[in-house]
């Protein structure tokens, strides 16, 4: 029969049975024993630990449950309160640790670095930026406050005054730098020292004022709260916890991606619930492991990251990589703010989830760090994973799919205020966007082939890339097994129904808003197939000249944005609907004016039937069970008439509209 162990900071200890009476003091005894069934009740308390189930559920009925006790508090932390700094100067204070109180993974030792990290580059000499010494050596140690997160300082002179940092890193995209999201904090900073030969780390702190051993002062100790040492742990579910401040490494796609909290590798958990925040990197990781490489470029540097990317995913279809033995996962109800690189990671691992519900915001915004594998969401083979209803917002980036992101459906999300709000990368479809509010500046960025947008809101610009130089891997629909692999020659896309917004300022020659970015493209398979058919016998040379065909109808265009050119039915004007989102306490609101002919246009209900299938891949738009695609309910949930309104919300009315949307 099923067993219930409970877990008490306060009353219980690992010497007893783990009754209600009799509780466990830690997670981590009940973790040893818990077996499918059984459930562990965690009752109020902190508990600092790294929680590693020993053991696997056997299915969805068959799970082994980590709950909190109904109407109860319990945190896990990755960090220990420290209460012995010595005062040094003024703001400075000091604390010696011997090296064995960190076990065999010291976070002021290990290095922030890997494959894709872009900044700070550990190649170049140290130099101060916009007055701060950057000196190229970031380590997964952090220093707390009452829970404010600390900045490390390049070198220890610098924490007797430090300077506020404005901005940090300027991403690739464009020369302008970041602006912190809370400059003020950037005083708050930390430098350690750590000596192998003495067996001592020392680390310094600026408190501004405070004396840290009357406050709340922590540091970094573990790399994670709640994630299992050995793999094939499946059938789990983590429920009602709060967890931060884990030492967790940077986690590329060609990694063993720890995270905060995470899978390691397994199948079918259920994470809902939950509060995570401050992570170094990943908060919740649903991704790949060590055995199929592991920073090899960075290591090596013998061959390109996306070559041991692409070795990746072969070698773990030898290691039984399939819908039967890894992902199914479901993330949902979560809280994710203030990481450094993802509220959720994952390469492989990922497939056939569901992420759904979530509140995701602040993802490195610090801008202490920068590389190519940061988002709210960044997944790679995201293959038929549905991604819905979540809140992300003040983000580096919103949703960021990479490689493989076959039979994904992107729905009913909110996105605002992030640097960008979309990446989809060197993918080949069928993936499937819609019903989402794109609230930012910065849409998309489309380097993809395949996709279809329908019933969007799009605030701002999309950019729009070929990418001839990566062949990336297709797979049979609804499986992971690889049926060819193929460049991303742009366009094939699908553009239904959408709002799209002009007045966003571009940020490269190849951004706009709208869709005039297809010009150029045949509308259409007959017209493209003519071009094809035009350029005689051949091979690959004509498909390599001849744009892919777009399908492009029905949309909307305010505030003078562009349209292609060919779509037939549609409405442009110049005036402006004075887009806003507002938020007001939890709740959040959007804002939009409308003029009365934009609610004319001619639409349709679009879906499985009517969508076709991508010219590449000759997949289907349809679910993960083969069920097709009806989208004939908007973001709302409410059902659209068989005209349906314009934009993810059926009931936008003539002239000002306030909707709530989260």
């Amino acid at each position: 029969m099923p067993k219930n162990f409970h877990v008490s900071a306060l009353n219980g200890q690992d010497y007893f049975d783990g009754t209600e009476s009799k509780p466990f003091k830690t997670i981590s005894r009940a973790a040893k024993i818990a077996m499918p069934g059984d459930t562990v009740i965690v009752h109020e308390g902190e508990y600092r630990e790294w929680v590693s189930p020993e053991n696997s559920g056997i299915n969805e009925q068959q799970c082994i449950t980590y709950v909190v006790a109904e109407g109860e508090h319990a945190v896990i932390k990755g960090s220990e309160r420290i209460t012995n700094w010595e005062n040094v100067k003024g703001n400075v204070w000091k604390v010696v640790i011997e090296n064995t109180f960190f076990g065999e993974f010291n976070p002021y030792k290990e290095k922030l670095e890997g494959d894709w990290f872009i900044y700070p580059d550990a190649t170049k000499e140290p130099h101060e930026e916009d007055g701060v010494l950057v000196d190229f050596d970031l380590h997964l140690g952090d220093v707390y406050l009452n829970g404010k997160s600390f900045y490390e300082a390049g070198r220890l002179e610098d924490l007797i005054e430090p300077k506020k940092r404005e901005t940090g890193v300027a991403p690739p995209w464009t020369n302008k730098p970041e602006p912190l999201l809370h400059p003020e904090d950037s005083v708050y900073q930390w430098y350690a020292e750590v000596d192998e030969v003495n067996g001592k780390t020392t680390i310094y702190a600026n408190f501004q004022g405070a004396n840290p051993n009357e406050e709340l002062a922590e540091i970094n100790v573990r790399r994670s709260c709640f994630f299992p040492k050995r793999t094939g742990r499946n059938y789990i579910v983590v429920r009602g916890f709060e967890m931060c401040q884990a030492a967790c490494p940077w986690t590329p796609p060609t990694a063993d991606q720890p995270g905060l909290l995470g899978v390691n590798w397994s199948k079918g958990w259920i994470i809902e619930n939950n509060h995570i925040h401050d992570a170094k990197c990943s908060a919740i990781s649903i991704g790949k492991e060590e055995s199929t490489g592991h920073n090899m470029c960075t290591r090596t540097q013998r061959k390109p990251g996306y070559q041991y990317q692409m070795e990746a995913v072969f070698r773990a279809l030898r290691s039984g990589w399939s819908r039967e033995t890894i992902g199914s996962h479901i993330i949902r109800n979560n809280v994710i703010h203030d990481c450094g690189q993802n509220g959720v990671v994952g390469h492989m691992g990922c497939i056939f989830s569901t992420i759904e519900n979530n509140l995701i915001y602040n993802i490195a915004v610090k801008h202490e760090f920068f590389g190519y594998e940061i988002a709210g969401i960044k997944l790679h083979a995201a293959i038929d994973v549905d991604i819905r209803n979540n809140n992300i917002h003040r983000s580096a980036l919103g949703i960021w799919l990479d490689w493989q992101a076959q039979g994904a459906h992107i729905h009913s999300n909110l996105l605002y205020g992030n640097d960008r709000d979309l990446m989809i990368e060197v993918t080949h479809g069928p993936y499937l966007v819609e019903n989402n509010i794109f609230g930012s500046e910065y849409n998309f960025d489309n380097v993809a082939q395949g996709g279809a947008y329908v019933n969007n809101l799009c605030a701002g610009i999309m950019r729009r890339i070929d990418c001839r130089d990566r062949s990336t891997p297709y797979h049979f629909p609804h499986s992971s097994e690889v049926a060819g692999s193929t460049i991303v020659y742009g366009g094939d896309d699908r553009l239904y129904n959408n709002i799209f917004l002009g007045g966003s300022s571009a940020i490269a020659d190849d951004c706009s808003c709208g869709t005039a970015g297809y010009d150029g493209h045949p509308l259409g398979w007959d017209e493209y197939m003519a071009l094809i058919i035009a350029g005689g016998n051949g091979d690959h040379e004509k498909f390599q000249e001849t744009p892919q065909a777009v399908y492009i109808d029905g949309n909307v265009y305010l505030k003078d944005a562009p349209a292609y050119k060919k779509e037939v039915n549609n409405f442009i004007t110049k005036t402006d609907p004075e887009f806003r989102i507002v938020e007001e306490g939890d709740e959040t609101f959007v804002e939009i004016t409308i003029p009365e002919e934009a609610l004319k246009v001619k639409t349709e209900i679009w879906g499985t039937a009517n969508l076709g299938s991508p010219r590449l891949t000759e997949g289907l738009y349809e679910n993960k069970n083969r069920v097709a695609y009806v989208l004939d309910t908007d973001y709302l949930g409410i059902k659209r008439t068989d005209c349906p309104t314009v934009g993810p919300i059926e009931g936008l009315k003539s002239g000002k509209n306030r909707i709530k949307v989260w």
